[in-house]
This record gives C-alpha cells, structure tokens and sequence, in this order.
C-alpha cells in the first residue's frame, strides 16, 4: 500500500493521514502487516511515507495467499491509500500453467 502521490516519486506524497482497520487485521490468521511508512501520531499511527504498509498471507496454494492479503487489505484504510491490484497475477499465471511445481 502507498499513499496518494507515491508514484511521482522521488517527488512529493501525501502523509499525516490516520490510519484505521489494522486491529481487524492483525487478528487474522496467516496474515501479517508489515509497517514501512508509519509514525505514530499522539496515540494514532498515521502515514509518513510513500510505501506505508506491506500486507503478507500464506495459504494453502498461491491463489489463496493472495486472496487472503487482498482480503485483509480491504480492511485497512487511509485517506490518500492506494494499491497494486496486480501483486501475484504474474505467479499464478506461471503456477497454473505448470512452471510452478
């Protein structure tokens, strides 16, 4: 996840924005957040930096560890949030046609 403006980089991006829903991820199993671009705010954690979180599951194949991080995604939020849809297509594609095993 990065926050809006991180692709002008190196450039300016957005930061300061509170972010929520991280409790409702770190509950899950086989999910892990993983804190890059955060500071902590008074007691809120807020974005400081272009690349602010990194979301990880494991599953049973491929296909399921990466619906289970987009999943656990969804939950997270922050103004300015956004993400590569893409992570894990290239894999899958290659596992399922067999250059995985």
């Amino acid at each position: 996840m990065h926050s809006h403006g991180f692709r002008r980089y190196p450039g300016v991006f957005e930061s300061g924005h509170k972010i929520s829903g991280i409790e409702n991820v770190t509950s899950l199993n086989d999910v892990q957040v993983f804190q890059a671009g955060t500071k902590l705010a008074g007691s809120d954690l807020v974005t400081s930096g272009g690349r602010v979180l990194g979301v990880t599951a494991r599953g049973v194949d491929l296909e399921t560890s990466i619906r289970k991080a987009y999943r656990a995604l969804e939950k997270i939020h922050f103004d300015g949030m956004q993400y590569r849809k893409d992570i894990g297509v290239k894999g899958l594609r290659r596992y399922n046609a067999g250059m995985g095993t």
